[in-house]
């Protein structure tokens, strides 16, 4: 998508109402109240505690709107089996004549439903750069996608998600153009920093320098860009900012959005001579956002990006108290070794190692984003002489690297840059003929674990490396964001031989059984199964432990087999493979042929599932 121009018409004006204080409400419900007052409190200090809840409140509960009397409760049932998302730009279906959201539309209902009831439309908003995540106003749909009816259409038929992007926005705004002119209360709304600070410590996710110094009407300031120099920081030490965000998270909510991406969340509070990410603050921030959604009419849920290790990443959850659901970013790049290296070593040990989700909570787990496959995750996972091996893997297959600044001022790789069915077209033994079956045992890997599964729209489509993309727009990350004309897709899916048309269809065939099957709950028991390195295994296990699953996959690209009474399966049950039709013996062999995967039950067999 080719940059926007700078917004001349209306744009967002949630600040007008803060220069005055908020209409009189009705009272808040008495722990609501005190929820946000001791927020706030840990936020801001030396503020008015109280005096910045109503404000808050009144953010988010405007014109009329009124939270609930008590806070939904933990148990309450936000999430089941039948839950997946698939994660799309808004432009990425195109025809040249169709505004892309309505498209995008069409494609939902007429490929995607009945498999995939959620949908994370990526910014949709007008930007400049960073293909949407330099936001220039974010209050109206880009022209060039559609409009506010668009959203609210595509949210009528499935679970919407949209990110909030919290950290930054376009140094090309209205907002910046009134800071640079020193206009209240925009003068106060970007993280300001001395350039002769000790900055050294900060924990960068790009290679740029931290700080751009630019001209304002003040003087020379230097303002903190932790991912580009368009994108420009905010300065949540500044109430007024935190409060416009959570105006804005109301819009969301209001034009039918049901899950709300924080996106780079962990990066906005900024705090001179410390690595400034996941700050006491950010966390608390998280934690007043979900105070705010509990006590919301709507089911709204939270989820937190934060492509970090995975313990920083796993302190998201809070004590129940923040994210609803966090990425598993640690699955990517796991699960590519283990396909690559033909073993379940790494992915078995973190699996072993990952606390089941308290109630309240959840992960979403993927194996492909519109960033690429993230390293930083697979710190202390995977030995770094085997992340190096990886990425030279992956560069054989045509893959990319992007990289981050460390603090004595090395590079170290960030993430890779690929389509997932390029990255797993061999393994580190080269290229093979098994790039189908093993790209589908990726996926039948990430259904299987205790979460919620997404697909990225690419990863979903088997689409390939995009280099034109690249050449075109200059940066690495363009070689995972390639667009589909309509017609060629349609024409792709309804070739029965096209590589496109066996992966989405095995995916949707795959989902809709799991989507039947009470053991594939987000918050199932799930226990690791000690199969050896060459078959990952897990046992699923439903709340009411009626169901059992073994969900086995081969990660090899020869034929597997072990004993069927290494799983300890029950005598006297009637155990079948969900994913073949096969019955399975509980003294008998297992066998499963390169990059297969079975999902062995005990649940009684419907009428209609044949035998393989």
């Amino acid at each position: 998508m080719t940059n926007a121009p700078i917004v001349t018409g209306p744009a967002q004006d949630a600040l007008s109402a803060l220069s005055s204080p908020p209409p009189a409400a009705a009272p808040l419900p008495r722990k609501l109240m005190a929820g946000l007052m001791h927020h706030l409190g840990a936020i801001y200090p030396d503020a008015d505690a109280e005096a910045l809840a109503r404000r808050m409140a009144a953010a988010f509960w405007p014109d009329g709107q009124h939270p609930r009397t008590t806070a939904r409760k933990l148990t309450a049932p936000m999430w089941g089996p039948r839950d997946a998302y698939v994660i799309t730009y808004a432009g990425t279906i195109e025809d040249g004549t169709h505004r892309p959201l309505t498209l995008l539309h069409d494609f939902a209902r007429t490929y995607l439903s009945g498999a995939f009831p959620g949908l994370h439309i990526l910014p949709y908003f007008p930007f400049t750069s960073d293909d949407g995540f330099s936001v220039t106003d974010y209050e109206t749909v880009d022209i060039r996608l559609g409009d506010w009816s668009d959203i609210e259409r595509i949210a009528a038929d499935f679970r919407l998600m949209s990110d909030l992007v919290l950290n930054h926005g376009s140094s090309q705004s209205k907002w910046f153009s009134e800071y640079l002119q020193g206009h209240p209360p925009y003068d106060r709304f970007y993280r300001e920093a001395d350039p002769d600070a000790d900055l050294s410590a900060v924990v960068r996710p790009r290679a740029h320098p931290l700080l751009r110094a630019v001209e304002t009407a003040r003087g020379t300031r230097h303002l903190w860009c932790t991912f580009s120099h368009d994108q420009v920081d905010f300065d949540f030490s500044n109430p007024d900012v935190l409060e416009t965000f959570i105006r804005i998270l109301r819009a969301h909510v209001d034009h039918g959005v049901r899950t709300v991406r924080l996106d780079a969340v962990a990066f906005v509070w900024k705090q001179e001579g410390t690595p400034s990410i996941h700050l006491p603050q950010t966390h608390e921030i998280v934690r007043l956002m979900r105070l705010l959604c509990d006590y919301a009419a709507e089911p709204v849920i939270l989820i937190t990006e934060t492509n970090v290790p995975n313990a920083e990443n796993l302190s998201y959850f809070g004590n129940r108290n923040e994210a609803h659901v966090v990425y598993n970013f640690p699955a990517p790049p796991l699960i590519l070794h283990a396909l690559l290296f033909g073993t379940a070593r790494y992915l078995k040990t973190w699996q072993m190692g990952m606390p089941p989700a308290q109630a309240g909570c959840t992960y979403l787990n993927f194996t492909a984003s519109h960033d690429g496959i993230g390293l930083r995750p697979a710190e202390g996972l995977i030995p770094e002489e085997e992340i190096a091996e990886m990425i030279e893997t992956v560069q054989g297959f045509g893959g990319l690297v992007s990289w981050r600044t460390m603090p004595d001022g090395s590079r170290k790789p960030y993430e890779l840059n690929v389509t997932l069915f390029d990255a797993l077209s061999g393994t580190r033994a080269g290229r093979d003929d098994l790039g189908i079956a093993r790209f589908l045992c990726s996926q039948a890997l990430v259904m299987a674990l205790e979460g919620i599964p997404a697909f990225y729209i690419h990863a979903l489509l088997a689409t390939g490396n995009d280099y034109a993309g690249v050449e075109k727009l200059g940066y690495n990350r363009a070689i995972n964001r390639a667009r589909w004309n309509y017609d060629d897709l349609r024409k792709a899916l309804a070739d029965p031989k096209s590589r496109h048309t066996r992966i989405f269809n095995e995916i949707k065939r795959m989902m809709r059984l799991r989507a039947r099957q009470p053991a594939f709950h987000p918050n199932a028991t799930q226990f690791t199964l000690q199969l050896g390195d060459e078959i990952f295994g897990i046992w699923r296990q439903s709340s009411d432990r009626a169901q059992s699953i073994f969900a086995l996959s081969n990660l090899t690209a020869t034929a597997q087999s072990l004993p069927a009474m290494s799983l300890n399966l029950i005598e006297g049950s009637s155990w079948w493979d969900l994913l073949s039709g096969e019955d399975i013996a509980p003294m008998g062999e297992i066998t499963l042929a390169p990059y297969q995967s079975r999902w062995i039950t005990n649940r009684p067999r419907p009428a209609r599932a044949r035998r393989r």
